[in-house]
């Protein structure tokens, strides 16, 4: 079960989005929250730049005051919420810190202080989740909520499942957000599961054999799929409901799916039954990280050291243990 969770934000209105999802999250799970603000000195691209050091201390006072303000709204909800100041690049720093102190989610908002834009999230946000080893919680910034910060309860939670293990790695966590704050369930859960027809090389129309051995692989995985289906409703309560698509085009009609039932949080696990360490996500994961308009939580099923560095990755430890990396001065006054 998630005990650590790491909340960067940036001081705007729009990280903030994520707040009352945080607080919903804690309370559901008994898990404390990490509180961080990334103060940036890389803000430009050259080999080295100065930063004032009356201004980084104005900018540091104020960052911390927010921190602690907002980590007051938290203890006074009865979660342990702990600040953290960080500096250096937002991205690489919020990994970096995920990483030394083991947390277990990283929550964060699509947008923040850059504003909304025609990407489905910021830079930051997205550098942090294509990096990072842990689960990951993605709040759409423009996602309305009338609920104030401690009044936040899910009506619907979809939740994709294709019959792995890998799949159902979610779903203690599925019951315990599903639960009312009087510890009964009141979330409507919806688990579902796509049948996709097989592909089949061709260059011309399909022939009516083609057709009918089509129509016979999608008639036996459909048999498949209505038992495990069966078999998992007996093991949620009474406020889960089944649901099975038949499509040429799984992920879309995924999307379709997420879109109809109006669902206000998408769980899933990071992988399927084909999933491993060479990605970071599945192709399903993926598409709605890129495409998706819908809170989700994604839980990594893969542990760290099973991971794989990217071509990328391992270029830019080189280029760092070569000391190529940029600069950062701090000018402080003597005997500061």
């Amino acid at each position: 079960m998630i005990q650590k969770v790491l909340l960067p934000l940036d001081g705007s209105r729009l990280a903030e989005t994520v707040l009352p999802f945080a607080l919903a999250f804690a309370q559901a799970t008994n898990s404390s929250v990490i509180l961080v603000h990334v103060l940036q000195t890389t803000g430009d691209q050259s080999e080295s730049h100065t930063v004032d050091p009356l201004d980084w201390r104005l900018r540091k006072l104020e960052a911390s005051l927010y921190l602690e303000e907002i980590s007051e709204l938290f203890s006074n909800a009865g979660i342990e919420a702990e600040p953290v100041l960080l500096l250096g690049d937002a991205a690489g720093r919020i990994v970096e810190f995920a990483q030394e102190r083991n947390v277990d989610l990283i929550m964060m908002s699509s947008h923040g202080r850059s504003g909304l834009s025609s990407w489905n999230m910021s830079s930051v946000v997205q550098k942090v989740i294509v990096t990072t080893h842990t689960s990951v919680m993605l709040v759409p910034a423009y996602h309305a909520r009338n609920e104030s910060f401690g009044d936040l309860h899910y009506r619907r939670i979809v939740v994709p499942l294709d019959g792995s293990q890998r799949a159902e790695f979610v779903l203690p966590l599925v019951r315990a957000l599903g639960r009312g704050p009087d510890g009964g369930s009141e979330t409507e859960t919806l688990l579902v599961t796509a049948v996709a027809r097989p592909e089949m090389p061709r260059r011309a129309p399909l022939s009516p054999e083609d057709n009918a051995l089509a129509e016979k692989v999608v008639a036996r995985n459909r048999v498949e799929a209505e038992k495990y289906l069966a078999q998992l409703e007996s093991r949620m309560d009474n406020k889960a409901s089944t649901h099975l698509l038949i499509s040429d085009d799984v992920i879309e009609s995924l999307h379709d799916f997420v879109r109809q039932q109006e669902a206000d949080l998408l769980i899933f696990s990071a992988h399927g039954y084909s999933g491993n360490g060479k990605r970071r996500y599945g192709s399903v994961v993926t598409s709605f990280i890129t495409y998706g308009s819908t809170p989700m939580l994604i839980v990594q099923d893969v542990p760290r050291h099973e991971f794989k560095k990217t071509q990328a990755e391992v270029a830019a430890q080189e280029k760092s243990d070569s000391g190529m990396g940029v600069r950062t001065v701090v000018n402080a006054p003597a005997g500061a």
